[in-house]
């Protein structure tokens, strides 16, 4: 199949991260796969590392140059299907695609949850796709219950994760191999959050929660970039945490830092799919700590998979990252339950049949 995707967001985060996992992993299977996007968009940088084609096309906002651009290359590139991803690149594909006489069958991805407005024009955009795909059920049915649409064009497809790259440390001594070549401290615990910078990641409540642990021996690993990093450091300042939190920013390895990890917290409190970040550290069997938020409980439960605490609670967050600092039984117990989980449920591949499936689905329907 000829497939475009398209993001009009020029961040960095799961969702384009996904964008382009899917898009090297469908041209694996010999898809021809471009990814349509911002000239500065930070994915136009990045996709090369995945291997996937860029085209620039000026989609970040809903313009009539945008509309232009974009109607002018599907005309000459007839894709057979169209993938959007946020509201302004949806948009402006539903719009082109009205006026041309062979258009291609739109799919359209929600990978957040934040609630959709059940108004006249989100119906009319939501009913140009011949697909929905959502991250995870609950998404999947706010967007049934909200737009009433119809049930089998919405699939939810969790992103899925490369079972082999994200794996388990096999004993103490590659557990402090790998705080070794980070340059940390073999001697001290590691408790870490990998996520973009930004509000909702609970970010805040994490230091929060880290400073009433009051455990000298335990070192906060915040791995990532994003808006919040300016406010995480002045926090950090303010509660004195200087020396015992590392900001190492954006890492193109996040599972060399998941493996020296003793403990994994996700405290997201609002807009989560099934955080690709949740299965990673599922995969390398690690105890999580989270939250009940977005499509989260679809991928851990309470107790089996991870300690799930209510959001913006950080005495709760405090409670149970000691719990699990303290009983190594518990901990390895959830961190192999864990790992099993995300083994069977949300593999790279797993992703690439479901999706691979909508879309000659959506092209011959």
């Amino acid at each position: 199949m000829k497939i475009l995707h398209t993001e009009a967001s020029c961040g960095w985060g799961g969702q384009e991260i996904r964008i382009l996992e899917e898009s090297s992993g469908l041209i694996g299977r010999s898809h021809e796969v471009t990814v349509a996007c911002p000239a500065h968009a930070r994915m136009a940088v990045e996709a090369a590392r995945f291997g996937v084609p860029v085209v620039a096309l000026p989609i970040e906002f809903k313009t009539v140059a945008g509309f232009m651009e974009l109607r002018r290359y599907l005309a000459s590139h007839a894709p057979d299907v169209v993938n959007t991803h946020s509201s302004a690149d949806s948009w402006l594909t539903g719009l082109a695609c009205v006026t041309l006489a062979r258009p291609p069958a739109i799919v359209r991805t929600r990978h957040i949850s934040a609630p959709v407005s059940n108004n006249f024009f989100n119906r009319w955009l939501y009913a140009r796709a011949k697909a929905v795909v959502t991250t995870g059920e609950s998404l999947r049915r706010h967007l049934l219950e909200t737009l009433d649409l119809e049930p089998l064009r919405v699939t939810s497809v969790p992103t899925g994760i490369d079972t082999e790259r994200f794996s388990p440390v096999k004993c103490a001594a590659d557990k402090t191999a790998a705080k070794l070549a980070l340059g940390l401290d073999p001697a001290q615990r590691h408790l870490g959050i990998v996520a973009t910078l930004r509000s909702w990641k609970g970010h805040l409540f994490l230091l929060d929660a880290f400073a009433q642990l009051n455990r000298p021996e335990l070192h906060l690993l915040i791995v990532g970039e994003g808006p919040m990093r300016e406010p995480i450091e002045e926090k950090i300042a303010a509660l004195g945490l200087s020396k015992r939190v590392t900001l190492p920013g954006q890492c193109a390895d996040p599972e060399r830092w998941m493996q020296a990890m003793d403990v994994f917290c996700l405290p997201s409190y609002a807009n989560e799919g099934v955080p690709q970040a949740i299965i990673q550290a599922m995969l390398c069997a690690l105890p999580i700590v989270t939250t009940p938020v977005g499509a989260i409980l679809e991928a851990v439960s309470d107790g089996d998979t991870a300690l799930v605490v209510p959001p913006k609670d950080a005495r709760a967050l405090a409670n149970a990252v000691g719990r699990l600092l303290d009983d190594k039984a518990l901990a390895a117990q959830i961190g192999g339950n864990a790992r099993c989980v995300a083994s069977a449920d949300f593999s790279r591949e797993i992703m690439l049949n479901r999706m691979e499936s909508i879309f000659r689905q959506a092209k011959t329907s």
